[in-house]
């Protein structure tokens, strides 16, 4: 079994900045291109278990990528990918982290705390953002539930599910997003 949080913040000011990487450069791919996000779902989520979206088909990442309520940002670190984000607005509102992490090669480097900062103002910045939402699991990287809360989000539940191949099961190239009634 698989411990998965839900975790959301309701007002933009309950974000607690980290500006400690500063010389992370985080910017927006602005273009879809879906084998970027493929290869950085791979690059971030390998050590991570992520196995979701891996049986996709080019057509699939194609589609999930273009969608117009998808955008991502790309972190880098004197020019190497040392991470990303994905921000999923919902039809209520909600902006969801669906994606979010570092590549191993800079874990550990203190940079968590600052692009997730990012990835909170980015999703907050977003027209008619009502609250931000995230998941993690007990698969996740040891210090991601910690992250999350100590930039502001609180944890309005969670839940035991059976894994496949290591992670929770979960439906290929959906993002697990809880309605939590909490709006």
């Amino acid at each position: 079994m698989i411990t998965i949080y839900y975790l959301e913040m309701s007002r933009a000011d309950e974000l607690i900045q980290s500006t400690r990487a500063a010389d992370l450069s985080v910017i927006e791919a602005e273009i879809d291109n879906y084998r970027l996000n493929r290869f950085l779902y791979q690059l971030v989520g390998e050590p991570w278990q992520w196995v979701d979206k891996l049986k996709l088909t080019d057509g699939e990442w194609q589609r999930y990528v273009e969608n117009p309520d998808l955008r991502t940002w790309v972190a880098y670190h004197r020019g190497s990918i040392a991470g990303y984000f994905e921000l999923l607005k919902t039809a209520d509102g909600s902006i969801q982290i669906a994606y979010f992490g570092l590549a191993p090669d800079f874990i550990g480097q203190g940079f968590g705390g600052y692009l997730l900062t990012q990835a909170v103002r980015q999703a907050w910045a977003i027209p008619g953002a009502r609250r931000v939402c995230v998941n993690t699991c007990s698969l996740d990287h040891p210090g991601a539930l910690d992250n999350y809360r100590a930039r502001g989000f609180r944890l309005v539940s969670q839940e035991e599910k059976p894994s496949v191949g290591g992670r929770p099961r979960l439906a290929a190239g959906t993002v697990a997003l809880k309605d939590t009634g909490q709006k």
